[in-house]
């Protein structure tokens, strides 16, 4: 007797969470949670990436009962202070210059939802970068124009050549959506991956 599958969706349209969900081979839908991202007065990194991985996936899960709902979110952070997404090409550069040299932590936040009940993670990934010149820098902005990205590099491209070095529990939560810690919060749901996985064309 088949095993049924539940309804699965991203609470993100980012194309990079989408594009990590994939390699699970659950099928799942994406919708936007319209969740604001302010942080509030006083509220530490770690604290603000888990928070929103919550809300998106509480707001999502509101109007679509039954549904097993994942949210994430990604604080960059040096010394403390959070680093967000530079919009455009001179905050990159600025940013990049700031963390030349640096070790930056990513918290890469997860909550996963049923509507009853809700598991949550916080996975950090330590990026140490390399000592960068103004010439590697703005070489690096044009070819890859990372300005949705905190911390403006894409360690899923050639954001790797930036780094020097890079410690976490997942190499999947740098990018953006933790797949180990994911894989075990959905089992407590019902949803292994190796029970409902789609086999390819």
């Amino acid at each position: 007797m088949p095993l049924s599958k539940p309804r699965l969706i991203l609470a993100s349209t980012s194309p990079y969470r989408r594009e990590l969900l994939t390699r699970l081979r659950l099928p799942f839908e994406t919708i936007a949670p319209g969740v604001d991202e302010t942080p509030r007065a006083g509220e530490q990194p770690a604290d603000l990436a888990l928070r929103l991985a919550i809300a998106k996936a509480h707001a999502v899960s509101t109007s679509h009962p039954g549904a097993i709902v994942i949210g994430s979110d990604q604080v960059a952070t040096v010394d403390g202070t959070a680093i967000g997404k530079p919009g455009d090409f001179p905050r990159a550069q600025a940013q990049l210059r700031m963390l030349s040299g640096r070790e930056v932590a990513f918290h890469s936040a997860l909550a996963v939802t049923d509507g009853q009940r809700t598991t949550q993670a916080d996975i950090v990934t330590y990026c140490r970068f390399r000592a960068l010149s103004d010439a590697a820098i703005d070489a690096y902005l044009r070819a890859e124009t990372p300005f949705d990205t905190a911390g403006s590099a894409k360690a899923e491209s050639l954001g790797i050549a930036l780094m020097e070095s890079m410690r976490s529990d997942d190499p999947t939560a740098i990018i953006g959506l933790p797949l180990i810690a994911l894989t075990g919060m959905l089992a407590q749901f019902g949803l292994d991956p190796l029970a409902h996985a789609e086999a390819r064309p």
